[in-house]
């Protein structure tokens, strides 16, 4: 695979980081001997940019909590997307709360992180001083870089770190609606599965259960494809409503609900259910 041209790596590196003089700085090393180089000429860029560079980078970053449309805010917000409304209100008050103080969007490397954490966060840099706060924000631009570079890039044959067009994983939620009383239904085990064709065979990356909302906030990342190569790939949720049915001591014709659906990198899939003890229904939400 051959290094991208000159136009199309800064491109590329835009995609990373918006700051002019980050992408001239990381382009002008190019083509790197590892992965660990770039990384290494990143963090150097990164610290290199004056307070102007750094309000450009900020620009390109989307409010906690409200992503763009575009396929990377979704999925670095996708936790945050998945939030109850009483989190996401607080979050926004804290987010007008900061813009007000610091005049500017509250940066923070959200892999990883949940939403009540990034609130926690948000909240005590709100005590910052102005210049212990700049240090916090670079240090996060440094680990927002990080991330996404890893996703952008693959070695070439011979070592050299090559940066390719990243296929974004889809990103999946659900929120379970108990329609014969009329509210959330917590504690129901979820679990995710995919695979690259109906029959199979299906790989489980992982469950979870969902919340006192009847919302699952956090699921594993499906693959990119089932080779992570930015193909469509099939998944499968499949909800232990059995459980949750003999919890409330009620009768249920279903043991449990799976429903497999194809998934596009980029895109997120929230995929609420609605259940009663002799039936269900699922929809593609937004």
């Amino acid at each position: 695979m051959p290094q991208p041209s000159t136009d199309r790596l800064r491109g590329l590196l835009a995609e990373v980081c918006t700051a002019t003089h980050w992408i001239s700085a990381v382009a002008a090393g190019a083509p790197y001997p590892t992965p660990d180089a770039l990384y290494a000429a990143s963090d150097s860029a990164v610290r290199a940019l004056t307070g102007a560079g750094v309000a450009e980078a900020i620009a390109g970053h989307a409010v906690i909590g409200k992503p763009r449309a575009d396929a990377q805010s979704r999925r670095e917000q996708s936790r945050v997307s998945a939030a109850g409304d009483t989190v996401k209100d607080e979050l926004a008050a804290a987010n007008e709360e900061y813009r007000a103080r610091f005049g500017q969007v509250f940066l923070i490397c959200a892999a990883g992180r949940g939403p009540e954490e990034i609130l926690a966060e948000l909240r005590r840099r709100l005590g910052n001083t102005p210049e212990a706060e700049r240090a916090e924000v670079r240090e996060e631009l440094r680990g927002i870089n990080r991330v996404r570079l890893e996703r952008a890039v693959q070695p070439g044959a011979d070592g050299r770190a090559l940066l390719v067009a990243a296929a974004a994983p889809p990103t999946v939620s659900t929120h379970i609606l108990d329609t014969s009383t009329g509210s959330p239904a917590p504690a129901v085990p979820v679990e995710l599965a995919a695979a690259d064709k109906p029959e199979g065979p299906w790989r489980t990356l992982g469950g979870s259960a969902t919340d006192e909302d009847g919302r699952c906030r956090d699921l594993p990342a499906p693959p990119a494809g089932a080779d992570g190569s930015g193909t469509t790939v099939l998944l499968r949720l499949r909800f232990d409503t059995g459980a949750y049915h003999r919890r409330r001591g009620t009768e249920a014709f279903f043991p449990e609900v799976a429903v497999t659906f194809a998934a596009e990198p980029g895109q997120h899939y929230h995929v609420p259910l609605l259940l009663n003890p002799f039936g269900y229904s699922v929809y593609r939400g937004s």
